[in-house]
């Protein structure tokens, strides 16, 4: 681990405590961290009862329409869409919008943990594991700095406090993520082994998994931004640094999988079991998951997910980019005139007989149960509603509701669907990608994602055979095997929050968001536009293009009136010339001017801003 001077750590905590805090009294105060008693963290169960304040950091779902969390995180991708655009994505963040980096304080915290955990006497098999807890916690919070900023400086000590120094540079990403991984296998080898989740505690494997996610990220990351020339790679990093990345991404999720602990969660219902994982409220003994957040509306714990979506409202949309992504059911690119004729009549193209039945798991499909006392889909979307009530795209999603419980899908903070922080699926991808990358062996690539596939009753993985080439497919000119990976990975995760991860770190955004904006199912062209009448589901209350007297648009469509295709085209008012997402600025966050003063100029400005 690299060697700093006692000034250098002096510099960076007071910066990064000064930005937590305006108040003059803030260095006055004791730190929260510290404990009342003479001899803190005496015990194990002291240590277990420090530990447990990071578990904040596992991602949450939803609480309001338009918010964040897990079911509402690919929001603004080429995923999904709110009525409001990302301010991010669409290239609309401004310097004024930057934010302190509040990280810093959780480091400290746990570096307070680690310089104390000596203090406990007791079980060591139990010391053990939660001083595997604070240094697992330690990278996870290095790990989204490091995304969100890049560059950052790594602190790995307590530091005392001296507001006469603060000149320090940044240290390399590279640096950081190294000992980010160092951490992790300090985790590993300090972590007791589980074969199920019911603790809800990280365990040996979370953290291999949590290691293999950080390395395929950083590996990508280097590899694509580099392939680009843009600003945001690692200086004069080799080939062999990058494949050192994938390799430990490999090995870690190799680790997993050959442990033979866990499995792809599965009952032999490929039309059901997808969606069920998502809303099966225990799932303490489910073998595909490894960690998990439960919520229990008994005691006041819950989310809002499902009221907002059991209306195929929610004020969002699944987009037509991720629709057409889906395979059909005979493991082809949905392509061509099957795909315009599958479109032609409503939620024909979501049918499992027709594409992957992970998509009808995913978006609602006419017909399917959408609230108890058999309330089922209607035959079309709530395009013509307004508010929470509105969707945005024609393609409403499903996953994550919980049909079958009333109070969920009626009330505020009812909704128990889990918060799922890390499931076995992952680890295949991981692997699958980081072996890609590396040119691996093609059939440990098809067998990984083999029990993906199975589950969905999918035919297995045909590199050739599901190649799309088509001249408006983004990722038409990456390899046959490494397209393949990715459409796996979009197609698995959507909608749990990884999409924008996996744009970011693939450089990707030039060809999935600049110029463009995301549309929805077809309308012109489709029986959509024949219920826009006073007879039919709309009622003639859907304006395009022009409406009557003291009326106004209410839905935007691509193209041109007379246009015999159209689609919908839900930011077409707001984002007239596409997604202005600046490939020379925007793939990380701005630091606060505050920040570069204090440093007097020693951390500089992330590239463009």
């Amino acid at each position: 681990m690299k060697k700093y001077n006692t000034l250098k750590f002096l510099s960076v905590i007071w910066i990064l405590l000064t930005l937590v805090s305006c108040k003059k009294d803030l260095l006055d105060r004791k730190p929260l961290d510290a404990l009342s008693t003479a001899n803190p963290l005496a015990t194990p169960n002291e240590l277990k009862l420090y530990v447990n304040q990071f578990y904040n950091l596992f991602p949450v779902h939803p609480v309001n329409v338009g918010g964040t969390g897990i079911a509402f995180d690919d929001a603004g991708t080429d995923n999904m869409i709110f009525s409001s655009v990302n301010t991010r994505l669409s290239g609309q963040l401004a310097l004024s919008n930057a934010s302190s980096l509040g990280g810093y304080t959780t480091i400290r915290s746990l570096n307070y943990f680690l310089a104390n955990y000596k203090n406990a006497k007791g079980d060591q098999t139990l010391i053990n594991q939660y001083v595997g807890e604070a240094r697992f916690f330690r990278a996870l919070n290095y790990f989204n700095l490091v995304k969100g900023y890049g560059d950052v400086t790594w602190v790995n000590q307590v530091l005392p406090e001296d507001p006469e120094i603060m000149k320090v540079p940044r240290d390399p990403r590279t640096l950081v993520i190294d000992s980010v991984l160092k951490d992790l296998d300090v985790a590993i080898s300090l972590l007791p082994t589980a074969a199920n989740s019911a603790s809800m505690r990280i365990h040996r494997d979370v953290a291999s998994a949590y290691k293999s996610r950080i390395a395929l990220y950083e590996g990508t990351w280097q590899r694509y931004h580099q392939q680009k020339a843009d600003p945001f790679f690692t200086a004069n990093i080799t080939e062999d640094k990058i494949r050192g990345y994938f390799t430990q991404a490999r090995d870690a999720a190799s680790s997993v999988i050959s442990s033979g602990r866990w499995s792809v969660y599965s009952t032999g219902k490929p039309l059901q079991d997808y969606s069920d994982l998502f809303i099966t409220t225990d799932l303490s003994s489910n073998k595909e998951v490894m960690l998990w957040r439960k919520y229990n509306t008994g005691d006041n714990i819950g989310h809002s997910v499902s009221k907002y979506i059991s209306s195929d409202g929610g004020d969002l949309g699944l987009t037509l980019s991720l629709v057409d992504d889906y395979l059909t059911i005979n493991g082809t690119p949905f392509t061509g005139i099957e795909r315009l004729n599958a479109q032609r009549k409503y939620a024909q193209e979501l049918l499992p007989t027709v594409r992957d039945p992970r998509l009808s798991q995913t978006a609602g499909v006419p017909g399917q149960p959408m609230k108890p006392v058999n309330v089922l889909v209607p035959s079309y979307p709530p395009i013509d509603q307004t508010g929470f009530n509105r969707n945005t795209t024609g393609y409403p999603m499903h996953k994550f509701l919980e049909y079958n419980t009333a109070a969920a899908t009626t009330d505020d903070f009812k909704s128990m669907a889990p918060g799922i922080a890390m499931r076995y699926a992952e680890v295949l991808l991981n692997y699958a990608e980081a072996v890609a990358e590396l040119g691996g062996d093609q059939s440990l690539i098809a067998s990984a994602l083999k029990p993906l596939r199975d589950r969905a009753g999918m035919p297995q993985v045909d590199f050739a055979k599901e190649y799309n080439t088509s001249a408006d497919y983004p990722f038409r000119n990456l390899s046959p095997v490494i397209q393949s990976v990715r459409r796996e990975r979009r197609v698995e995760f959507a909608c749990e929050g990884f999409r924008m991860d996996d744009i970011f770190r693939w450089a990707a955004a030039d060809l999935l968001l600049v110029n463009k904006r995301q549309l929805g199912t077809l309308f012109t062209g489709s029986d959509l536009n024949d219920q826009n009448t006073t007879i039919g589901f709309y009622k003639g209350a859907i304006y395009y293009d022009t409406a009557p007297a003291g009326k106004s648009i209410n839905l935007y469509l691509s193209g041109n009136p007379g246009d015999a295709v159209r689609y919908i085209d839900p930011h077409k008012n707001v984002l007239p010339t596409g997604s202005r997402f600046n490939t020379l600025r925007d793939y990380l966050l701005p630091l606060q001017q505050r920040m570069l003063q204090l440093t007097e100029g020693k951390w500089v400005q992330n590239p463009g801003w």
